[in-house]
């Protein structure tokens, strides 16, 4: 059963505070109000999952929630964002306990915040570090051009409104645990579906940059929605695509024949708003939900 703390016409929203926070980020449009749902998915067959491939991986929180709850044998993170990428790097590949303990040592002042962004020399865990601090520091999380530091914060906490560096570093350290199933490519959503379309025993949770917020809050936010939507119709494997619910996206739903059904959620400012989850088959979804909407 999905775990509800509210009720909108008749569709629940799940309670975020229910699932474990296993992400270093505060990724904006990330699917952590989504879990419960994506559990139900990736236990459909009753076993656990061959392979689940996230090509659009950002915050990571399906693929580390799928590592933790063993939802999955062999997990592969996909990110092109050199700067997110770099944060996965470091933790998957053997720099994250330098990671961990730059953020808890921190001394966390405007000052430091600014030379350690205009700093030009950056290896590549200064590169992660950098990640890290700008997506707990800059506005909601956004790590795209044009954010800018938090000034006041929340409860006049100024900078240190997000930032959480003992919290932090656990996180990271925690990953170690299932790093062994987690392989990270720094890459192309689009080439790795492409060379997975006949992988029949894999799952595929597929949540790009949505057409109408991922400007705002991407750096790489311009990527061909149809193109994307004809790739999925083409996969062997089970499939779990999301999106914002739009004419254009259920258009493009129809176009490919994909099945589709809405889903309340609740954004950071607290409005309530419908997703659309397009999949191979809903029977995972009717078997273990109430009914929902369906188009």
């Amino acid at each position: 059963m999905f775990d509800i703390s509210e009720q909108t016409n008749g569709q629940s929203i799940s309670n975020v505070a229910s699932v474990p926070q296993r992400s270093p980020f505060r990724y904006p449009g990330g699917k952590t109000w989504l879990i419960p749902t994506v559990r139900k998915w990736l236990k459909q067959e009753k076993k656990i999952a061959n392979e689940l491939i996230e090509p659009f991986a950002g915050g990571g929180i399906v693929s580390l929630t799928a590592a933790f709850e063993k939802l999955a044998k062999q997990i592969i993170m996909v990110e092109m964002d050199e700067e997110i990428a770099a944060v996965w790097e470091v933790i998957f590949n053997g720099k994250n306990q330098w990671l961990a303990d730059k953020i808890y040592s921190y001394d966390l002042t405007h000052a430091n915040v600014k030379a350690e962004l205009e700093n030009p020399n950056k290896e590549l865990q200064d590169i992660a570090f950098c990640t890290i601090l700008k997506n707990r520091v800059f506005h909601g999380g956004i790590i795209a051009k044009g954010s800018g530091m938090i000034k006041n914060g929340e409860n006049g906490k100024g900078l240190s409104s997000r930032w959480y560096p003992k919290t932090l570093r656990d996180r990271i350290l925690s990953i170690n645990f299932v790093k062994d199933k987690i392989k990270f490519i720094t890459g192309d959503a689009f080439n790795v579906l492409e060379q997975n379309l006949s992988n029949e025993s894999a799952y595929f949770f597929i949540d790009p940059p949505y057409t109408i917020a991922g400007k705002r809050l991407y750096t790489y936010f311009d990527i061909n929605h149809e193109k994307l939507f004809e790739l999925t119709s083409k996969l062997k494997g089970k499939f779990m695509l999301t999106y914002d619910d739009t004419p254009e996206i259920r258009q493009l739903a129809d176009k490919y024949n994909l099945q589709y059904r809405t889903i309340p959620m609740k954004t950071t400012l607290h409005f309530e708003k419908n997703e659309l989850i397009i999949s191979d088959n809903f029977l995972w979804w009717e078997n273990s939900t109430s009914p929902r909407s369906f188009t």
